[in-house]
């Protein structure tokens, strides 16, 4: 068997870097509500939502095959910019930055081709314009809102977060899963109803 030994050597570094994500660790805890999810549980567990929840996608339909790509390869640039959490505001101020460059450094590991391609799903899902970024976003947005709510709202009141901030975040449902926006005004409300998030 010949093999390019360059462009396995690189793949490989470029997977073992991408393990790192185990580490990244982002404020929103898990179900059972024991510990913080890391980025790499983050991203199986949205691309499992994208999957799941394809039927709740726009009319045009999406290439579920790129969506879920875009869902595991969406936050991996956080290896080296870190998680910033979605309402703090200051850490958003430079986060766009810290991003760029990390995604020059990540994706700069794979061979060309290769690098192009997952950079390019990296900033489609960033740009939430194609229906395929919208719906990968919407499901991002809707894991986390799930896990607060089970959690009791746990990382809204770290982030001072009320209802108005929620419904904020969760705009991109009503254009990557219209027909899901009941479901999230349901939990906003029930949520504020059972007094973890503030009206």
């Amino acid at each position: 068997m010949s093999m390019d030994e360059k462009r396995i050597k690189s793949q490989l570094a470029f997977l073992t870097e991408a393990d790192k994500m185990k580490n990244v660790f982002r404020r929103t805890l898990i179900t059972d509500g024991s510990r913080r999810e890391n980025d790499a549980e983050h991203s199986w567990h949205l691309a499992l939502m994208a999957m799941v929840l394809k039927e709740y996608a726009l009319p045009d339909g999406v290439d579920i095959d790129r969506v879920i790509r875009m869902c595991l390869v969406h936050d991996l640039v956080e290896i080296y910019a870190g998680d910033t959490f979605c309402y703090d505001k200051q850490g958003a101020q430079d986060k766009e930055q810290r991003e760029q460059d990390a995604a020059d450094k990540l994706f700069a590991m794979l061979p060309d081709e290769q690098g192009a391609e997952y950079r390019a799903l990296w900033e489609e899902f960033d740009a939430m314009e194609t229906p395929d970024a919208k719906y990968a976003a919407a499901a991002d947005r809707l894991q986390p809102l799930l896990n607060n709510y089970i959690n009791k709202g746990n990382t809204w009141r770290e982030g001072n977060a009320t209802s108005a901030d929620v419904y904020a975040r969760m705009a991109m449902v009503k254009d990557g899963m219209p027909q899901l926006w009941p479901v999230v005004e349901y939990i906003v409300e029930d949520a504020i109803a059972q007094g973890f998030l503030e009206r």
